[in-house]
C-alpha cells in the first residue's frame, strides 16, 4: 500500500489494556489477526499473556510498536497520545467518545507537529479486512475487497459494508474519521492515499449532516483529479433543525452543513450521492 498507512503486520499496543474495555478488545483484536504486543497500564495484570509495561517508552523499547490503540477514559485521552508521540508511536487510534474539544485541539497540534496520523478523537477504528483492525469494527461487516471506506458513523457504517459483504464486495482499507468537530484526519486527508493505493477500486464515503467535511472533501476531489469512482451517502435528510444529533460535528451553519449542500458539492466533484443506505448499496454493486 502506497505511504505504508498502516502495514498489516505492525506491531500494535493498547494503552489501558488492563480496563474492562482494554481487555474486550484486546483479546477481540488479536483473534482477528492484529499483532498485539503488549500494552500499557499502571496495574500489571495479565491480558491473554500479553506484556503490560508502565509507560508506552517503555512498551516501545520491548516490543518495537510503530501503533497503539487507546482505550481510555475521555479526559485521559490527551495524555494518552502525548505519551505515545513521545514514545515514538505514529499511529494512534482513540476509541473513546466525549474527548474534551480543546483536549482534541491540543491533540491535532502534537499529532501534526510529531508527523504522525491520529484516528479520532472518537472512533470504531480502522481496519485492513482479513489482516488486522485497530478498534472494534464488527467483524461481520469486515471482508476483504477493493473498495475503500471512510465513515463518520460507525452505526451507519456497520450497516452498509454488512450489505456490501453480502452482495461479495469487501474492503481493501477501512477508515472511521469519526463524528467529533476536531478530529486528527478527515476524509480529505485521506484522499491521496487511496488515489495511490492500488488495491482500492473505489471509494465509499458514510457521511451525514453537519460540519464542512464532505464539501471539504468534494473540493479535494477536484482539485487532486480523483480518478476513481465515488460513491457517497449522506444521512440526516429527515432531520429537524433545533434537534441535537449523537455526534458532536453535526452542526449545521447557515446553508453550509446541510444534506443538500453536501450532495450539491459531491455531485458535482463527480461522486454518486445516495440518502438511503439500500440505494447507495445497489449502486455500488450494479
Amino acid at each position: 500500500m502506497p505511504d505504508a498507512f498502516i502495514a498489516p503486520d505492525a506491531h500494535v499496543i493498547v494503552q489501558g489494556m488492563t480496563g474492562r474495555a482494554g481487555r474486550t478488545h484486546t483479546l477481540a483484536m488479536r483473534d482477528y489477526g492484529t499483532r498485539i504486543v503488549g500494552g500499557v497500564s499502571p496495574r500489571a495484570e495479565d491480558v491473554g499473556g500479553l506484556p503490560v509495561f508502565r509507560d508506552c517508552v517503555e512498551a516501545v523499547a520491548a516490543t518495537g510498536a510503530v501503533a497503539s490503540v487507546a482505550i481510555v477514559p475521555p479526559l485521559a485521552v490527551l495524555p494518552a497520545i502525548l505519551e505515545a508521540i513521545d514514545a515514538g508511536i505514529r499511529t494512534i487510534v482513540t476509541i473513546t467518545e466525549g474527548m474534551p474539544i480543546h483536549d482534541a485541539v491540543r491533540a491535532r497540534e502534537a499529532v501534526r507537529a510529531a508527523d504522525a496520523r491520529w484516528i479520532g478523537a472518537s472512533t470504531p477504528g480502522i481496519a485492513i479486512p482479513g489482516k488486522m483492525k485497530l478498534g472494534f469494527l464488527p467483524d461481520v461487516s469486515l471482508s476483504p475487497g477493493r473498495l475503500g471506506v471512510m465513515a463518520k458513523s460507525g452505526t451507519l457504517s456497520y450497516e452498509v459494508n454488512h450489505r456490501l459483504v453480502e452482495r461479495g464486495l469487501g474492503q481493501s482499507l477501512w477508515v472511521g474519521v469519526g463524528g467529533d468537530p476536531v478530529k486528527g484526519t478527515r476524509f480529505a486527508d485521506m484522499l491521496p492515499f487511496y488515489a495511490a493505493d492500488p488495491d482500492t477500486d473505489a471509494l465509499v464515503i458514510i457521511g451525514e449532516i453537519g460540519g464542512d467535511e464532505e464539501e471539504e472533501l468534494a473540493a479535494a476531489l477536484t482539485a487532486q483529479h480523483f480518478g476513481k469512482p465515488v460513491f457517497a451517502l449522506v444521512a440526516g435528510q429527515a432531520a429537524r433543525e433545533g434537534v441535537t444529533m449523537g455526534h458532536a460535528g453535526a452542526l449545521i451553519h447557515g446553508s453550509t452543513g446541510t444534506v443538500a449542500s453536501k450532495t450539491e458539492a459531491l455531485r458535482e466533484a463527480g461522486a454518486r450521492v445516495f440518502t438511503r443506505i439500500q440505494d447507495l448499496v445497489d449502486a455500488v454493486a450494479a
